[in-house]
C-alpha cells in the first residue's frame, strides 16, 4: 500500500490496493503449503515402500533357507541309508 495522503475522505478511496499482487502472494503461500504437504506425504510413502521391500526380502530369504534346509536334510537322509 502507498502512504496515506492527508486530507478529507476515506483512506480506502485514497490509498491504492493492489488486489492482483495480494492474490498472487496468497496463491504462492497456498502452493508452498501444498508442496510441503506433498513432500511430507512422499516421504511417508517412501518409508512405507522401504519397509515393504525389507519384508519381501526377509520372506525370500526365509523361503530360500527353508529350501536349503530341506535339501540338506534330504542329502543327510540319503547318506545315512
Amino acid at each position: 500500500m502507498t502512504a496515506r495522503r492527508d486530507g478529507p475522505g476515506s483512506r480506502f478511496v485514497l490509498e491504492s490496493f493492489d488486489a492482483a499482487h495480494a492474490r498472487i502472494e496468497a496463491n504462492e503461500r497456498v502452493m508452498a503449503e501444498r508442496w510441503a504437504a506433498l513432500d511430507f506425504r512422499l516421504g511417508q510413502i517412501d518409508a512405507a515402500l522401504e519397509r515393504l521391500e525389507r519384508r519381501l526380502w526377509l520372506g525370500i530369504y526365509g523361503a530360500l533357507a527353508f529350501l536349503l534346509a530341506q535339501g540338506a536334510e534330504a542329502l543327510i537322509a540319503a547318506a545315512t541309508r
